[in-house]
């Protein structure tokens, strides 16, 4: 049977690239690619049994995690990480028109935010509209002059648009990790291992506690962020990625969450999967 594979849609986005890469590295047989209209509808296939698998981006270099998908894996404890790559991102300006006449920039959020820089330095009274995806973005400035969409490059091979400047997004490096959820938990090789908890006092040196239960089984962290409770003001879910590399990490892994809960309020184990650095064409 063939597995649905949820993502940021439509057609065109990173995140189509990124599900077409860890599908493979999954080993899917051929795959039927489902593209949703915004990640909490991407999120929601896979909470609710609508699809196989979904991928979604988790982190970026340059604007830090990304917050729905956070907040949905802290809401759905039964989701896991199964696999994730970190993808480059380089942002191409797409329009019908031509650069000094354009007037609104419309992208997702977060590509938005990462050439924020260029667009004041080269469209300063553009106005920035955000959409659903890069993707949606470029098909709402066809047959416009004065607008232009940011997204990926390859988006150009849409019939009348052209590339106006490319890449323009603030920083060279700039890379986003995508993730493969699914409602199994993953048994292979695995070089990351993620999690969240929320602590079960608000005192001081409570948070460092724990942190010194990480340092004591010699972990590294390779990742540590904090996001509201959504219950109350000043109360932070803090997400933790640890890096991890022999059976040896694994069992202890086990014997260090087991002695974060008791300090916890609440913990979820988003599980132990591999990472790796993918290079586009």
């Amino acid at each position: 049977m063939r597995k649905q594979v949820a993502y940021l849609g439509p057609k065109g986005t990173y995140a189509e690239k990124a599900a077409h890469i860890l599908s493979k590295l999954a080993n899917f047989q051929t795959p039927l690619f489902v593209p949703c209209n915004g990640l909490h509808s991407v999120i929601k296939s896979i909470a609710y049994n609508n699809c196989d698998a979904a991928v979604v981006p988790i982190e970026n270099s340059v604007e830090g995690g990304v917050t729905a998908t956070l907040d949905a894996l802290w809401k759905f404890p039964n989701i896991f990480i199964n696999k994730a790559i970190v993808l480059p991102i380089k942002h191409a300006l797409i329009s019908d028109g031509e650069l000094s006449i354009i007037s609104e920039v419309l992208s997702h959020p977060q590509a938005l935010a990462q050439c924020s820089e260029w667009l004041s330095e080269n469209l300063p009274r553009a106005i920035t509209l955000p959409t659903n995806s890069t993707s949606e973005a470029v098909n709402m400035v066809r047959g416009s002059k004065f607008r232009a969409a940011i997204g990926s490059k390859s988006l150009t091979q849409i019939e009348g648009l052209k590339e106006l400047a490319f890449p323009i997004n603030d920083v060279p490096g700039n890379c986003t990790r995508f993730v493969l959820l699914s409602n199994e938990s993953n048994s292979y090789e695995a070089n990351i291992a993620s999690f969240a908890f929320s602590l079960r006092s608000n005192k001081p040196g409570a948070l460092l506690k724990a942190i010194n239960y990480i340092a004591d089984f010699g972990f590294n962290m390779s990742k540590i962020e904090s996001r509201p409770s959504k219950r109350e003001l000043g109360e932070y879910i803090i997400y933790i990625d640890l890096e991890i590399n022999n059976e040896t990490d694994i069992s202890s892994l086990l014997e260090l969450q087991n002695q974060l809960k008791p300090l916890c309020n609440n913990f979820v184990n988003f599980g132990n999967y591999l990472s790796e650095n993918i290079e586009l064409d």
